[in-house]
C-alpha cells in the first residue's frame, strides 16, 4: 500500500540515516504539516531530464539519499547498456550552487564504488565543457550537479550520455526505470571520495575544449580591427567565471571588462534576485559598468553556463537587452552569410531550432536554401538531429528561445562559453560594416520582416501548483480559444498526439491565427511554472504582441 507523508518521514528517523537528517525530519514531524507533506508526499522524480528540486530532507527534496538513489539507478543502467566495455567511465562536474560541490562528491563515490573509472572537475566547470569532456575522454555517461537558472533554493542532477547529450529515447525512460528500482538508500553503493577509481580533472581539458571553441571562428580579421571592442562580462555567481573570459581574450579581445562583485562563486547569488540571464534585472550591475567605461556589449551567463543574456547600444548609444529570439536571429543570419561567403553550404548544410523559437531563424535559413529543423522544447532534442544526423550532414548550429545556443558538433548542449565567444565575432564583423549588433538586427528586419516574441511564466509551486498546472492544459484541451487578438485561430497542434505532429508526445499545445500570430502553451519540465509563448509578425507587430499577452494573462 501506498505510504502517506507522514509514514515517509517515519522511515526517514530510522538508523540508515544520518543524525542530522532524523533530526531535521522529527522536527518538521512535530512543526508544519504542510512542510513535511511538501517534502514527503512524493519521492522526487527522476525525469527525463534529470532531477531538479529544493534542497533539503524528505523523498520530494535534492539531498545526498536522492542523489545516491540516483546515482545508483543511473549506473545499473549503463552497466546493463555497455555489457561488453570492459572499463566505464563517467564524468561529473558541478556548479557554484551550495552544495554542488558535495553531490558530485557522492556522484562520483557512488560510481567508484560500482566499479566506474571517474574523471571528476577539480573545481566548477560549465555544462558545455561537461558535454565536451564525456566524448573527449571517451565516458559511456556523465553528470552535471546544477540546477541552471532556478531559484537559490534549488539543485538539480543533469544526466548525459555517451555522445554528450542529455537523455532522450530510449535511454531516458529506461533510466528512469532503473532509478525508480532503488527504493531505500540501503540498496546505493555509496563510496569515499577521494578514490583510487576517481581522477581529476582541469586544465587539459580546459585547453582541448577551449582550442574546439576557438576552431569556430568566421571572422579573425574582423576581430583583429576591432580587438579594442570593450566588452563587460559577468558570469551571475556561476561557472563561466574561468572560461568565457579566457576564450574572449584567446579569440584576440583585449578589452574585457568584469563585474567583480558577481565573479564570485556563490550559491547564494547575493547580488541578484535571480541568476537567470532572461531577466533584466540579472544584467543590471554589468550595465552600470558599461555605462561606466563606454562599453559596446555587455553579456551574462547563467550558474552552469549554457545560457547567455546579452545587451547592446542602439542608434542613440542607450542600452537595449535583446531577447534569446533576437540572440539567436543575429547568430543565425551571421554564421549563414560567413558560411555562404566562405563557400561552404550546400545540401548537407542545416540548422535547428525548437517549436517555441523564432520562425524568424526559418525564414532566414530559406533564403540561403538551408534546412531548418524543428523539434520539442529541450536542448536534447537539438542534439538528437545532431546525433542522426552525424557523419552524413554538417551542423552549423541551434537555438533556443530560453538563450541557448550551439555551435558546431563538439558539444551536444547548449553552450554559453562558445555563444559568448561567437556574439563578439558577430558585432566585430558588424563593427566592420559600420554597424552596432542593435543596427544589423534591424537590417535583418528590413530583409525579413519584423517579428517579434514574448513569454508569460505563470510560477505554481507545490502540490496544489502542479495541480493547478496540469487543469489548465486539462482547459485549453476542452474549450481552445477561437481567435487570437481578433485574428481567426486556424490550425491547433497537440503534441500529446505524435500522429499529428511527426514529433515525440509532449504536453504542448499551439494555435495558429489567420494573421500568422503564434500561441505555444508548455508546463515547464523543470519548474513549476505554466509557460505561454507569443509570436508575431509585421508592421503591427507590437499592437498585436500586446493584445495576446493580455488575452492570456488572465
Amino acid at each position: 500500500m501506498e505510504l502517506n507523508f507522514r509514514d515517509r518521514a517515519m522511515l526517514w528517523t530510522g538508523e540508515g540515516y544520518d543524525v542530522e537528517t532524523r533530526t531535521r525530519v522529527k522536527a518538521m514531524l512535530n512543526g508544519d504539516l504542510k512542510e513535511l507533506e511538501d517534502a514527503f508526499y512524493k519521492n522526487l522524480e527522476f525525469g527525463t531530464g534529470g532531477l531538479r528540486g529544493i534542497m533539503g530532507v524528505g523523498t520530494n527534496r535534492m539531498n545526498k539519499y536522492t542523489v545516491g538513489m540516483a546515482t545508483q539507478g543511473l549506473a545499473n543502467y549503463v552497466r546493463k547498456s555497455f555489457p561488453n566495455d570492459s572499463v566505464l567511465k563517467v564524468a561529473v562536474s558541478y556548479d557554484s550552487r551550495n552544495n554542488s560541490a558535495e553531490f558530485a562528491k557522492i556522484t562520483a563515490g557512488v560510481f567508484a564504488e560500482n566499479g566506474f573509472q571517474v574523471y571528476l572537475f577539480d573545481n566548477l566547470r560549465p555544462v558545455p565543457e561537461l558535454s565536451f569532456a564525456i566524448r573527449h575522454l571517451g565516458c559511456q555517461v556523465g553528470v552535471m550537479i546544477t540546477a541552471s537558472h532556478n531559484p537559490k533554493e534549488y539543485n538539480g542532477y543533469k544526466a548525459y550520455w555517451q555522445d554528450g547529450a542529455q537523455l532522450t529515447a530510449p535511454h531516458d525512460k529506461n533510466v528512469i526505470e532503473e532509478v525508480l528500482k532503488i527504493t531505500d538508500p540501503s540498496m546505493v553503493r555509496f563510496g569515499e571520495c577521494p578514490s583510487a577509481n576517481i581522477h581529476s580533472m582541469g586544465e587539459e581539458v580546459d585547453r582541448a575544449y577551449l582550442n574546439s571553441v576557438l576552431s569556430l571562428a568566421l571572422s579573425p580579421e574582423s576581430v583583429a580591427r576591432h580587438k579594442d571592442l570593450k566588452i563587460v562580462y559577468t558570469p551571475l555567481h556561476g561557472s563561466g567565471v574561468r572560461l568565457v573570459p579566457r576564450a574572449l581574450r584567446q579569440i584576440g579581445f583585449e578589452k574585457i571588462y568584469s563585474v567583480p562583485e558577481q565573479e564570485i562563486s556563490d550559491g547564494n547569488f547575493p547580488t541578484v534576485e535571480s541568476p537567470n540571464p532572461e531577466v533584466p534585472s540579472a544584467l543590471a550591475m554589468a550595465v552600470e559598468v558599461a555605462e561606466r567605461v563606454g562599453a559596446d556589449l555587455v553579456m551574462a551567463t547563467d550558474p552552469d553556463a549554457d545560457r547567455v543574456g546579452i545587451a547592446v547600444r542602439d542608434a542613440e548609444g542607450k542600452i537595449n537587452l535583446l531577447n534569446g529570439n533576437q540572440t539567436a536571429s543575429l547568430l543565425t543570419y551571421y554564421l549563414l552569410t560567413r558560411w555562404h561567403e566562405q563557400g561552404r553550404l550546400n545540401a548537407d548544410t542545416y540548422m535547428v531550432k525548437t517549436i517555441v523559437t523564432t520562425e524568424l531563424m526559418k525564414a532566414i535559413a530559406d533564403r540561403f536554401g538551408i534546412q531548418m529543423y524543428d523539434v520539442l522544447t529541450g536542448f536534447k532534442y537539438i542534439a538528437q538531429i545532431v546525433r542522426e544526423n552525424e557523419g552524413k550532414r554538417v551542423f552549423i548550429g541551434g537555438g533556443e528561445e530560453s538563450y541557448g545556443f550551439n555551435i558546431g558538433e563538439f558539444v551536444r548542449d547548449k553552450d554559453a562559453v562558445m555563444t559568448c565567444a561567437m556574439v563578439a565575432e558577430c558585432a566585430a564583423w558588424a563593427a566592420d560594416q559600420g554597424l552596432t549588433l542593435y543596427g544589423l538586427l534591424q537590417r535583418i528586419y528590413d530583409e525579413f520582416g519584423l517579428y517579434k516574441e514574448s513569454l508569460i511564466s505563470l510560477t505554481k509551486k507545490g502540490k496544489d501548483g502542479l495541480e493547478q498546472i496540469a487543469q489548465m492544459m486539462v482547459d485549453l484541451r476542452n474549450d481552445p480559444p477561437k481567435e487570437l487578438a481578433g485574428s481567426k485561430v486556424v490550425k491547433i497542434l497537440d503534441y500529446n498526439r505524435p500522429e499529428e505532429t511527426g514529433l515525440p508526445k509532449s504536453n504542448v499545445l499551439r494555435f495558429f491565427a489567420e494573421d500568422g500570430s503564434v500561441v505555444s502553451v508548455r508546463p515547464s519540465g523543470t519548474e513549476p511554472k505554466i509557460k505561454f509563448y507569443f509570436g508575431v509578425k509585421g508592421a503591427d507587430a507590437d499592437v498585436k504582441l500586446q493584445a495576446l499577452m493580455e488575452q492570456f494573462n488572465k
